[in-house]
């Protein structure tokens, strides 16, 4: 019985990174063409910058990275 609430909650938390990684992109998305100025979705550009930032000084590598990450993670 409980290997059957681990995977559901397994199946629940993926479905949740799912849509939450759809909304980053979507934010990043409209941030990028409206500008850091857009009410929600510039915050989300100047985080998701500042994070890129930390990872290498050009953000390339962080991008990078992150592709990889999320490829591994999608098998």
């Amino acid at each position: 019985m409980e290997i059957f609430k681990f995977k559901k909650i397994k199946k629940f938390l993926y479905k949740s990174s799912e849509i939450l990684g759809l909304f980053i992109t979507i934010s990043v998305l409209i941030g990028l063409i409206f500008g850091p100025e857009t009410p929600v979705f510039g915050k989300i550009l100047n985080n998701v910058s500042e994070v890129m930032n930390l990872f290498g000084e050009n953000g390339l590598l962080a991008l990078v990275s992150l592709i990889i990450i999320f490829a591994i993670l999608k098998k």
